[in-house]
């Protein structure tokens, strides 16, 4: 697991990452950890210092694929020239300023970007914030202002399904149907009716309808049917319901087109996105709402939309969106994705039918969950480390979602560490 050819940075020397190992046991709290086991003696967590391409280097220099896009946010791959370059020039005229009561070119240039996705008419204005769990934030306070607005104060239910995730965030969390992660939260959000499928859904009072379009991520990446999505769209129509689609996960290439709700021609009345927004380089989210909705927000000064983050709109991180917007076409990623994602599905299925601890594979695009015997999801994704990949289960599922700019040979790497870490 050497370096690749033109790497020149040296591997940390041994006594420094004690340290870092050291002041992270000491003093850090790590997400989604439980940290009783993370700070145990026994435990050494690996320390990733330098990224390139799809490829990570830990503290002892040693090399492993992102095997799941550094938790599904990278896109083009890590220290790429053109979104280094595109960072580097926007610090050499601003950072970060205000955006309220301001306004800042790069996020202009965004908005605009954004909106140019979709038909003139439908997605015209976009409330930029840091995260999946802010966008889906502003989507449900937005939606039940609209309401209020609009003379339907009594539409404040949502509907979400089951075993699905929207962020972590108190809102956004009373969406998630993972009990483990929010029923202790549950009671102190807002009335949500968690269903299974269109069928259960009840209009009554409802004010919208979240749902990952495709797939479900958290759900040990679950597609949906085919179809499916246009059929909710239509049944939202039908009962004046709105339409809030969370693609913090599935935006910008993931299912092979730009946005997942493409591939069934849906548009909704809330996109959320985040992650790969800025190409995986810088916390940034943006939600999409259309003209009619913005409307409801006109008037006296009470109509404004109250709410807003510091770092909203941050000029960095919108022109690292802006780049790797450009490499979407500079690099022809969409066009290169088919051959990308049959190869992966002809590698998987020989997997499953080679290996009795695959119960069963799922996959959407390039997004890839590997369902192992109960017991053993961790333990694999452990012992793929050793033979250069890393990724993390769900529960029993290895995920695998490499950054679009994955190779065929690279994708033929991850299949075999999962293979060799049976």
């Amino acid at each position: 697991m050497g370096k690749p050819p033109g790497a020149t940075h040296p591997a940390p020397v041994r006594e420094e990452t004690r340290r870092w190992i050291e002041a992270d046991k000491r003093h850090a709290w790590h997400p989604f950890t439980p940290q009783q086991a993370w700070t145990d003696a026994d435990h050494e967590p690996l320390v990733i210092v330098r990224g390139e391409g799809p490829w990570l280097w830990d503290s002892e220099g040693r090399r492993y694929l992102d095997g799941n896009s550094s938790i599904w946010t990278n896109i083009h791959g890590h220290a790429h020239p053109a979104i280094n370059r595109a960072i580097t020039d926007q610090l050499g005229e601003i950072a970060h300023s205000s955006y309220l009561g301001f306004a800042n070119p790069r996020a202009s240039e965004l908005a605009e970007r954004l909106c140019g996705f979709f038909p003139d008419g439908t997605l015209e204005r976009v409330f930029f914030s840091d995260d999946g769990s802010t966008a889906i934030e502003v989507a449900m306070k937005m939606s039940l202002q609209c309401r209020m607005q609009s003379g339907e104060p009594e539409r404040h239910r949502f509907a979400a399904f089951a075993d699905g995730y929207h962020g972590d965030t108190m809102g956004a969390a009373a969406l998630g149907g993972v009990s483990r992660f929010f029923e202790r939260f549950r009671r102190f959000g807002p009335e949500v009716d968690f269903v299974e499928s269109i069928d259960q859904l009840d209009p009554d009072g409802l004010n919208a309808v979240v749902i990952e379009p495709l797939i479900q991520g958290v759900n040990e990446m679950r597609p949906w049917p085919e179809g499916m999505l246009a059929e909710l769209r239509a049944w939202c129509d039908r009962h004046g319901v709105l339409l809030i689609l969370d693609e913090v996960m599935t935006g910008f290439g993931r299912t092979g087109t730009m946005f997942a709700c493409q591939r069934e021609q849906v548009i909704p009345d809330f996109l959320c996105l985040a992650k790969g927004l800025s190409g995986g380089y810088l916390p940034l989210a943006a939600t999409l709402t259309t003209g009619r909705i913005y409307d409801a927000f006109l008037g006296p000064p009470e109509n404004a939309f109250y709410y807003g983050h510091s770092f909203t709109a941050n000029s960095t991180a919108c022109a690292a969106a802006l780049a790797s917007l450009d490499l979407f076409g500079a690099e022809r990623t969409l066009e290169r994705l088919p051959a990308k994602v049959d190869h992966l599905k002809n590698l998987l299925e020989g997997l499953a039918s080679d290996r009795d601890e695959v119960v069963e594979v799922r996959q959407c695009g390039l997004v890839a969950g590997i369902e192992l015997r109960e017991g053993r999801g961790a333990e694999v994704c452990l012992r793929a480390r050793d033979h250069g990949l890393l990724t993390r289960p769900i529960r029993d599922t290895v995920v695998l979602m490499p950054p679009l700019c994955v190779g065929h040979d690279e994708l033929d790497r991850a299949v075999r560490a999962i293979a060799a870490a049976f």
